[in-house]
């Protein structure tokens, strides 16, 4: 049976950077598009489902009826929906009401069972975009000062400690000192909430160690480095090879124009 894949596609670059790399490889997606806007993922889709919100049920029936066997999902839907319950279908009410725990890790990892359990095979889209994961070293920006070196390294023993609790994918580190953490409300809205507390810090964007890499890989671009820029915040500290960088030239120019500094450190994974 041909290979049919689909791609659920929140918001962000990512979905349309993943469906441009599918159809260079002879392989278009149909795209279920839970995006603000569709935008140019259209024009690498052989369709495109518009969702206006989750609904499992439907999904799942509507790829069935295409003849799709490998689904990818990618992009940023917010998790505060699995506390609106009333929003979403049956399937979808019955899925969120089976679940103990609805952490990011547990609801995700739950989501990815239930589509396997429906008879496809979800895919990690690691492989196909390996050129945008973050290297080891230096990346981008200037060198990292002796201070940030340390914030950096005590970033990461804080991210270690809290990422297998299903929270702190991203840390905010001045002197020591632990500014802000990311929950619910994603980077961007903690990068601003450090820059409210103090002056100057480094990020730390690290990735659970064992985390399923089909779904919720970190992920930066030129906007995480404005956001920073605004909160006076100094270096991005990365898990190399386990954290996308979109726009990978425009990351770049925007860490020299804010004398930013970005650097990956590697962490030990199991397989």
């Amino acid at each position: 049976m041909e290979n049919k894949i689909a791609l659920i596609a929140g918001d962000g670059n990512l979905p349309v950077v993943i469906a441009s790399r599918l159809t260079d490889m002879g392989t278009p997606p149909v795209v279920y598009s839970v995006r603000e806007k569709v935008g140019e993922i259209s024009k690498y889709s052989l369709e495109v489902v518009n969702i206006a919100k989750p609904d499992i049920g439907f999904t799942i029936k509507d790829m069935k009826s295409r003849g799709v066997n490998k689904i990818i999902m990618a992009g940023l839907i917010s998790k505060t929906l699995a506390f609106k319950p009333s929003l979403f279908d049956l399937t979808t009410q019955r899925f969120l009401a089976s679940l103990i725990f609805r952490d990011d890790h547990s609801l995700l990892g739950a989501l990815v069972d239930f589509l396997e359990k429906s008879g496809f095979e979800v895919m990690s889209y690691r492989e196909i975009i390996p050129d945008l994961l973050a290297r080891s070293g230096n990346i981008a920006g200037r060198r990292p000062t002796s201070d940030e070196t340390a914030d950096a390294e005590y970033g990461v023993s804080i991210c270690k400690t809290l990422l297998p609790l299903s929270f702190g994918q991203t840390v905010v580190i001045n002197k020591r000192s632990v500014v802000a953490v990311e929950a619910m409300e994603g980077t961007d809205a903690t990068l601003l909430r450090a820059g409210s507390l103090c002056t100057g810090g480094t990020v730390v964007k690290m990735m659970r160690l064992d985390q399923d890499h089909r779904y919720d890989i970190p992920t930066v671009g030129p906007n995480t480095l404005r956001n920073m820029a605004q909160a006076k915040l100094t270096c991005l500290v990365l898990h190399a090879g386990w954290t996308l960088i979109m726009e990978p030239e425009e990351f770049r120019t925007v860490a020299e124009k804010e004398k930013i500094a970005v650097i990956g450190i590697e962490q030990c994974r199991s397989s």
